[in-house]
């Protein structure tokens, strides 16, 4: 399928001295989930802020390489040009505005879909995603609990009328059930409403039950790539990602020692 979103050798520096991702290259293809998987400091969340046009608000810089959404190139586009455009990040954090109550955070949303009429979902369209935030429409954000501001960190997202969301940890500091809950929600807007995910998560395991492609990253690369059932099959992932070893036991990174680094981004 032909890719929406690409990325392509991409580098990015902070603060002018430190390389983060090292000549990084994904597809995102129209309709799909895509999961970008991997451990704290692989640079994860870095590719997602050089999609979105974040990056300068954190000293950091595309150097190199170009981001095409479109067909079109959107490197050092400026965020809100970017969420113009339909290209959406939920951050990690959820970074809701806690003053405001729910109603408030959503409408407030509207403003990303500027010039594009009948783009996005109405409050009462997110509210059938997630009820328990109909419920606390009129209440303020600040004190919704931590699985509540996630579901309306996403809802707002969904406001801004994005034809393709980038997802940041969603799953970050939530109960397991709760989890299942938000990615099956996820599942359903990706088939239901057609919008295109690109999914940033430490939680292989459930990511891969709704990507249908992985990519994992290591030191600012992508080191292994495949469609979702394969990546499930290998050992390596396995072990690592999913916690499975045959024999059972715990494992740590240090002990994988002849972890596959297929590098992709020479060829």
């Amino acid at each position: 399928m032909a890719a929406l979103l690409a990325v392509n050798n991409l580098e990015v520096v902070y603060n002018h001295a430190v390389l983060v991702l090292k000549g990084l290259s994904l597809e995102v293809p129209e309709g799909e989930v895509v999961a970008l998987l991997g451990t704290n400091g692989a640079g994860k969340s870095t590719t997602l802020k050089a999609i979105s046009g974040l990056l300068p608000l954190e000293d950091g810089e595309v150097t190199d390489g170009d981001i095409l959404y479109e067909g079109e190139s959107i490197r050092g586009r400026l965020p809100h040009e970017v969420a113009r455009r339909g290209l959406v990040q939920v951050l990690e954090g959820r970074r809701i505005f806690e003053d405001l109550t729910v109603e408030e955070n959503l409408r407030v949303a509207t403003y990303a879909r500027k010039g594009r009429p009948g783009a996005g979902m109405s409050p009462k369209a997110v509210y059938e995603y997630f009820p328990p935030l109909r419920e606390r429409r009129g209440q303020t954000a600040g004190y919704l609990s931590g699985g509540e501001q996630q579901m309306l960190a996403i809802g707002r997202a969904l406001v801004a009328g994005p034809r393709t969301l980038l997802l940041d940890e969603p799953s970050l500091g939530l109960a397991p059930l709760l989890v299942e809950e938000i990615f099956e929600i996820l599942r359903r807007i990706n088939r239901e409403e057609g919008v295109t995910m690109l999914l940033v998560e430490q939680n292989a395991a459930m990511a891969l039950e709704i990507a249908s492609y992985g990519y994992i990253m290591e030191g600012g690369r992508v080191v292994l790539d495949g469609p979702r059932d394969l990546l499930l099959r290998d050992r390596d992932v396995q072990e690592f990602y999913l916690g499975l070893r045959s024999g059972g036991g715990a494992m740590s990174y240090r002990q994988v020692k002849h972890y596959k680094r297929r590098k992709r981004w020479l060829s």
